[in-house]
């Protein structure tokens, strides 16, 4: 490989939400990796800093160009620079539309297990939470399209977030499957908010479909939000878009992320995302593949390890849904068990809906050692956590 994945940098005592943990622990929960961005990000970052001076900063043609390149290129949707929006991230993108596309009581619908601050975008806006869960057969998810149907004819609901790739559950989500969440949710007048920051993380040789990109239903009710700080580890640089092809709900859209002072950038934001979108493809590349290994190494040990933990297939992100349903239907109970014996970190599934019960959430971007040293401490943590229960 050209780029250094490899090599496992120290995250402590650099103020990092991940790394703020015990000297013993090892975190492996919230969604951001342990390698260093792309050199080629880097560089840019490094050469604005040392200009000097940071004031107020404008969003540039190069990074309109940069976006709209990418996504023609990579993802086969067309965009044109009157409908992207800077925003400084995903959340407070999805936060801001919840504020102005709806009013206090009303229902916006996620498809759990699914990412957690999702319902605190939802409720800290004083709007109502419903759920339809996906189906799980044991192996896989898919949508519950009666159950589907039935919520989004309420009328009471009037958003729908849709997670694509999906998140926790790793599912890339077909072309019939999107088509038909957007037929159902113009049927019933629902706009749909679809949070796309995972969708650079693919296997080698798997795509991801945009929503917007399916049919002109889907393009005209729909808001997409997109980043490059998943895939090129940069949310503490935040930085983000929203696309919307609708003219309409564009500007309330632009209206509500001004009104909420989320629409300025900081002085790193748009060099680091111009840089990621137009030098950063090869990195990226070489990245997928690392973790797409990760992801058989976790495979193979706990097939070879640890058969009490079934690893749900996954084609996308770096995060892992792990089924305990074998030994376990308290997540909260096992995740805490399991730092406390071995120090290591994992997402309880209970946060991220109904039906997560029985589930962790694992992180595996991070390098092959360090990732052999957690499947270690869970394989020991398991162990203990079932003869614990074996005696009370």
């Amino acid at each position: 490989m050209k780029y250094d994945f490899d090599t496992c940098v120290d995250r402590r005592n650099t103020n990092s939400l991940k790394w703020d943990v015990k000297d013993n622990e090892l975190p492996m929960w919230v969604a951001d990796m342990d390698f260093q961005t792309a050199p080629e990000v880097r560089e840019e970052i490094i050469k604005r800093a040392e200009h000097g001076v940071f004031g107020y900063s404008v969003v540039s043609e190069e990074w309109y160009d940069a976006y709209v390149n990418w996504w023609k290129k990579r993802h086969g949707l067309k965009m044109d620079r009157d409908s992207l929006i800077f925003c400084t991230g995903v959340i407070p993108a999805i936060s801001s539309i919840v504020r102005k596309l709806t009013t206090p009581a009303e229902k916006v619908l996620i498809q759990t297990p699914v990412y957690n601050i999702f319902f605190n975008c939802i409720l800290n806006n004083g709007r109502e939470v419903i759920e339809s869960p996906l189906m799980y057969d044991g192996s896989e998810y898919s949508v519950d399209f009666c159950d589907l149907e039935k919520k989004l004819s309420d009328p009471q609901t009037s958003l729908m977030i849709l997670c694509n790739p999906h998140n926790p559950v790793g599912k890339i989500w077909d072309k019939e499957t999107l088509s038909r969440i957007g037929e159902l949710c113009k049927k019933h007048g629902v706009i749909v908010i679809s949070d796309e920051i995972h969708c650079d993380i693919t296997d080698p040789g798997c795509g991801y479909i945009p929503f917007a990109s399916v049919s002109d239903v889907c393009r005209e009710i729909s808001i997409t939000l997109i980043a490059p700080t998943k895939a090129f580890n940069l949310a503490g640089i935040q930085t983000s878009a929203v696309f919307a092809s609708n003219a309409f709900l564009r500007h309330k859209i632009y209206r509500g992320l001004n009104t909420d002072e989320v629409a300025e950038p900081n002085a790193f934001a748009v060099n680091a995302a111009v840089a990621a979108f137009t030098r950063g493809g090869e990195w990226l590349d070489e990245l997928r593949e690392y973790i797409y290994k990760n992801k058989k190494i976790t495979s193979e040990f706990l097939i070879k390890e640890l058969k009490e933990v079934r690893l749900v297939p996954s084609k996308a992100t770096y995060l892992l849904w792990l089924d305990c349903s074998l030994f376990s239907d308290d997540s909260d109970e096992l995740a805490e068990f399991i730092r406390s014996k071995t120090g290591l970190y994992l997402s309880s599934g209970s946060v991220y809906g109904l039906g997560s019960k029985s589930f962790l959430r694992l992180n595996i971007a991070c390098p092959k050692d360090r990732l052999v040293d957690g499947l270690l401490r869970l394989k020991q943590g398991v162990s203990e956590y079932i003869e614990h229960k074996k005696l009370t």
